[in-house]
């Protein structure tokens, strides 16, 4: 393995074990993205496991099985190679089998993406478990994960990036270290050698407001005020570009009572323009319109142009079938609104998408779009209809469809 060099927090995550042991039953690591606290902590769980044990089964558990696999198994495996170790891993039974020297053991994965997620884990039996995103997780999944550990000298491994102060996980892990006998390690950026200034510099204006403070900052900090407190008309609105257009899409949340909200998007080198839109508040016009109509104004909104794709509300199943027996390929959006949040915030801060002048309804919603009192992590449903559409928008050209950038200590294998 060729190693830059390990930080004093990741060797700590890597030898707790070893050195507090008989102190601990856990290790909890958060703190800021790309802190080398998953390497570390995953490397520390494998190594952990076949020192320590043999013949014995372990559970691996993430969001999903695939963000596993991208964000621990892509790393870890060629590590544990590198260090002498034979893993085989056995897809179609999400089965890792990890050999060293004459120990063999079996690492069962697992996701934990909703609460029927637990019944997946439930009556397994195990010497250990290891939980990254652990605060992306139900509870009652993780709570089914650690009761699974019954072998004698069992251990958990939990890692995760901040979320609000009020979230289960702070509140029963957290809060409650000494409790659940678990050492807890908090990283910063500055905790990853590997990370360069530049790359640092990176994340550090990926990022604004509540997720600046949670991912960069690492902080337990509450949502509070405006959803996208960094956005000013006058630095980021913009005339929209003259001549063609590369590609189009539009962008739709729809409403009965409730207003409906179109975006048409131009694509003009690299960077995604909002040039029109359309915007009905059948409260306010006194009126209501069908799907019919609503389709026909859409039609005109596009004015003959060529739509690849309209991004659609997916709770609007009627209009999305009289779109699309009008003719007009749709695409459900993906409605995860945290994530939709911090893409469009990402992409808007990078210039990667533009609302520009004119697109006066999204601009006022953009301006008044605040979160729920209280610290919790939801958007006021109020000044949203417009948001919502730039959310979905945002989700369908700039969420990344697997990969990612990774930064760590480790050498990648191709």
């Amino acid at each position: 393995m060729e190693a830059v060099r390990f930080s004093e927090k990741q060797r700590r995550a890597l030898r707790w074990w070893q050195t507090d042991g008989e102190r601990y039953d856990a290790v909890i690591c958060d703190g800021a993205v790309r802190s080398g606290k998953t390497f570390s902590m995953g490397l520390s769980f494998f190594l952990w496991a076949q020192t320590r044990f043999d013949q014995q089964q372990f559970g691996v558990c993430g969001k999903t099985i695939l963000s596993l696999r991208r964000n621990v198994l892509q790393e870890i495996v060629p590590a544990l190679r590198k260090l002498g170790m034979k893993c085989t891993e056995k897809r179609s039974e999400n089965l890792l089998v990890v050999r060293s020297g004459k120990r063999r053991n079996q690492f069962w994965l697992f996701g934990g993406k909703d609460e029927s997620s637990a019944a997946l884990i439930q009556g397994s039996t195990f010497a250990g478990v290891l939980l990254d995103e652990a605060a992306l997780m139900p509870r009652s999944f993780v709570e089914q994960a650690c009761a699974r550990c019954s072998v004698a000298g069992s251990k958990l491994f939990l890692d995760c990036n901040p979320e609000g102060p009020q979230h289960w996980f702070y509140r029963e892990w957290i809060c409650k270290v000494r409790e659940k006998r678990a050492l807890y390690l908090h990283f910063t950026m500055a905790d990853n050698p590997a990370l360069t200034k530049e790359v640092r510099r990176r994340y550090e204006t990926c990022y604004s407001g509540i997720f600046y403070r949670r991912f960069v900052l690492g902080e337990w900090a509450a949502a509070q005020g405006r959803v996208y407190d960094f956005f000013e008309r006058e630095t980021f609105c913009k005339a929209a570009p003259e001549g063609e257009m590369e590609r189009w899409r539009v962008s739709v949340d729809y409403g009965t009572a409730n207003p409906t909200s179109f975006g048409l998007w131009g694509l003009r080198d690299g960077v995604w323009y909002r040039v029109e839109e359309y915007y009905y508040n059948s409260r306010v016009e006194g009126q209501q319109k069908t799907d019919a109509e609503y389709t026909e104004d859409l039609g005109r909104l596009i004015a003959g142009r060529s739509v690849e794709t309209v991004v659609a509300d997916p709770s609007a199943a009627s209009f999305i079938t009289a779109l699309r027996q009008a003719g007009y390929p749709v695409e459900k959006a993906d409605n995860n609104v945290l994530d939709g949040i911090r893409t469009t915030a990402d992409a808007l801060k990078n210039g990667k998408i533009v609302i520009c002048e004119g697109c006066e309804d999204c601009l006022r919603e953009m301006e008044a779009y605040c979160w729920e009192p209280g610290g919790r992590d939801a958007p006021k449903k109020e000044n949203d209809h417009a948001m919502d559409d730039l959310r979905y928008f945002a989700m369908s050209v700039m969420k990344p469809r697997g990969g990612g950038f990774a930064a760590t200590w480790v050498e990648r294998e191709t």
